[in-house]
């Protein structure tokens, strides 16, 4: 266990140095293009390029602020917070859409100014080449930023690489507008900044969005939980594995359980064995620490137990929304029978446990029947 303790933080050490090696490398590049855009916007009385530094300067803050984020919520766990302060990455997430919001909202205001007291622009030569090298610049970076991203799983430096992409197009608008006034002398530039502003404030609600949904907490990717299910179900005796919840406490900090099927005549040491396998094979191919592994039994050698299941379970299955049965076992002998099933998320979750005890009480009357509601969290 030691050898997997330091293998998760030399994770998090190198998820974190990437995190702030690539916003360093965004704030540099952004605060360069706040310089050279600011020069052009003021020199050639445009508010499109004035909009487009402002935009700029907001990346180069959200950078600054995606670095505070790794840092804090790489901390190592204490009393207080056992489980480690990763969830503050999405606190970071959440300011950086904050501020893209922030600065759409500026810019939307200032363009409608310059739309209801219009201000000739004056393009040059230089004006056309700074705006056109930024395109390309902002290009890079976003690709650059984005992949970083993916790669350390950091929904902040996602959002940057992709606002900085979108970045491009909208400079790419600025430069259009600039073209079209020095071919035919018309001015749209004031009305290209209200749709830069326009994007801006959707990107920043988009972000924001986004953010809560992972604060909040959101359904895991059915692949991940199907994913979890193979490997476990790729260990000798195992039939089936279910229930499977995935907690998040940030980006690359996932805790499961899951309960697994295993025959009735295993001993408790075996069953210990087989979970002890089970936690280090998904640590190792998901990285994914489980923390609970409960444990169904099935019927091995009981025929009549056999024949029961399948009768119950094709009776439960003919609803709509009993969406699987799990975890059964007979006992003929005492005359017991209990199973989970899955429901779906349209159904009272009482009634439907009431209509299933009444149909398999009235199949087998003699036998007590004891049934765990369960939701479709996973799949």
């Amino acid at each position: 266990m030691d050898k997997d303790s330091s293998f998760i933080e030399d994770l998090v050490v190198d998820r974190e140095r990437e995190i702030v090696r690539t916003s360093i490398i965004g704030i540099v590049t952004n605060v360069l293009l706040v310089g050279f855009k600011m020069f052009v916007g003021l020199v050639s009385n445009s508010i499109a390029v004035i909009l487009d530094a402002v935009n700029n300067l907001s990346d180069a803050l959200s950078s600054f602020v995606t670095i505070i984020g790794a840092k804090l919520g790489s901390k190592e766990p204490d009393r207080k917070h056992p489980l480690g302060y990763g969830r503050i990455e999405y606190l970071s997430s959440m300011i950086v859409a904050a501020l893209v919001l922030y600065a759409g909202l500026t810019s939307l205001v200032e363009s409608v100014k310059k739309i209801i007291h219009p201000e000739e622009a004056d393009y040059g030569p230089v004006a056309i080449i700074i705006i056109s090298v930024a395109i390309v610049v902002k290009l890079v970076l976003g690709l650059y930023v984005k992949s970083r991203g993916k790669k350390v799983n950091s929904g902040a430096l996602i959002a940057s690489g992709s606002d900085a992409l979108f970045d491009a197009i909208l400079s790419s608008s600025v430069l259009a507008s600039a073209v079209v006034y020095l071919l035919s002398g018309l001015s749209l530039e004031a009305y290209v900044g209200a749709v830069i502003a326009a994007f801006i404030i959707k990107a920043g609600i988009e972000m924001m969005i986004e953010t809560l949904n992972d604060i909040i907490g959101r359904r895991e990717d059915a692949q991940t939980s199907r994913e979890l299910k193979r490997i476990i179900c790729e260990e000798e005796n195992v039939r089936g594995a279910y229930d499977v919840t995935i907690f998040n406490y940030g980006p690359n900090k996932n805790y499961a359980s899951v309960h697994i099927e295993l025959p009735d005549t295993m001993k408790v040491d075996e069953v210990d064995r087989i979970t002890r396998r089970i936690q280090i094979d998904v640590f190792q191919k998901t990285g994914i620490i489980l923390t609970g592994i409960g444990v169904y039994s099935f019927n091995t050698s009981d025929d009549e137990a056999a024949g029961i299941r399948n009768r119950i379970q094709e009776t439960v299955l003919s609803h709509d929304w009993a969406l699987q049965m799990h975890g059964f076992y007979a006992d003929t002998e005492k005359k017991t029978i209990r199973f989970d099933v899955v429901l779906s998320f349209d159904v009272d979750r009482r009634e439907a446990v009431e209509e299933l005890l009444k149909e398999v009480g009235a199949m087998y009357p003699e036998y007590g029947v004891m049934i765990t509601p369960d939701v479709d969290v996973s799949d």
